[in-house]
């Protein structure tokens, strides 16, 4: 019996001169963690878009739990979708967000919403339009773990908070996931952050899937080694090399692969530094370019941002 909850084959989206989504295929399983990874500007929104009704595909197919999502009240009762710039009537406090959630949400838990606000001290009576970014984000994370669906997307909802509650938010996760299992798709840019949580990973740049594999394989896809330059240089002869950095008469390569047995005993011999290669210089490594940059925070900087014009575009039409 197939555990696929979401099947997406061929899918392209095109705003005028802008490729959104270029042929992008995945299927994504039942009662998993995922991490939809990438710059800004990847693609990451509008595919999360279009698997929840919310925006259109040019050409391609998507079913989720075996049907077309778009006005399928079967379908979207079952998922839920929490981004950045969730918005709300102006006039709602978050108690009013909560109960309009209790009433869309099926498995939707009240005893954990309530105890959620009071770990984010989110003010429950006063207006949303009127709270911080930080509290207007709690009140979307608290939405997304509270309303328990079967699929719930996380479209980096949790940016407004700070690194206190951004770590409250992905314990508070991994504890109610550990007693309710559902697939949760966490799309985010500041990798490390998220690392821990993710069960598979897959990687977008520029419209397209890059790497969709388990996150275990990929921690141990890539290796950096160091060492004299003429040393260094002569072990990685025809291997792929993600990144370089020299100093003098030393080199650092990010190799592309794992090493095997052999291969780490060689060098070893020569006597060359082996270390390993975090999640996020995978990340980096495989979609870094001229266009974009690293921000302070570590998150991936990109002066392009289409993303950000996909959703305006998207809600204009």
């Amino acid at each position: 019996m197939s555990t696929a909850i979401v099947e997406v084959s061929n899918l392209s989206r095109v705003y005028r001169d802008v490729t959104a989504l270029d042929g992008v295929s995945l299927t994504l399983e039942r009662d998993k963690i995922y991490g939809l990874l990438g710059r800004n500007g990847a693609g990451k929104t509008t595919l999360m878009s279009i698997l929840t009704a919310q925006g259109f595909a040019s050409s391609g197919e998507v079913r989720v739990f075996g049907e077309h999502p778009y006005e399928n009240e079967q379908v979207l009762s079952r998922l839920c979708f929490i981004r950045e710039s969730q918005k709300y009537p102006d006039d709602f406090k978050p108690i009013h967000a909560f109960k309009a959630a209790a009433l869309f949400y099926q498995n939707w838990d009240h005893a954990l919403a309530a105890q959620l606000a009071q770990d984010f001290a989110l003010p429950m009576k006063r207006r949303i339009k009127k709270l911080s970014r930080g509290q207007l984000s709690a009140v979307g994370v608290i939405i997304g773990l509270a309303s328990r669906a079967e699929l719930t997307f996380f479209d980096e909802p949790y940016l407004g908070l700070d690194a206190v509650a951004r770590q409250l938010f992905y314990d508070r996760l991994l504890a109610d996931y550990a007693e309710f299992p559902r697939t949760i798709v966490l799309s985010s840019h500041l990798i490390d952050e998220v690392a821990n949580l993710l069960e598979h990973v897959i990687i977008i740049d520029q419209g397209r899937i890059l790497v969709d594999d388990d996150a275990d394989n990929i921690r141990g896809s890539a290796v950096s080694i160091a060492g004299p330059a003429h040393l260094v240089e002569s072990f990685a002869a025809g291997r792929a090399v993600l990144h370089r950095e020299s100093i003098g008469a030393l080199l650092a390569l990010t190799l592309d692969g794992a090493l095997t047995a052999a291969e780490r005993r060689e060098a070893q011999e020569l006597g060359l530094e082996l270390a390993p290669v975090s999640l996020q210089q995978i990340v980096i490594r495989k979609t870094l370019d001229a266009g974009a940059s690293l921000g302070s925070d570590g998150s991936f900087e990109d002066p392009t941002d289409i993303e950000r014009k996909e959703t305006q575009m998207g809600a204009s039409r």
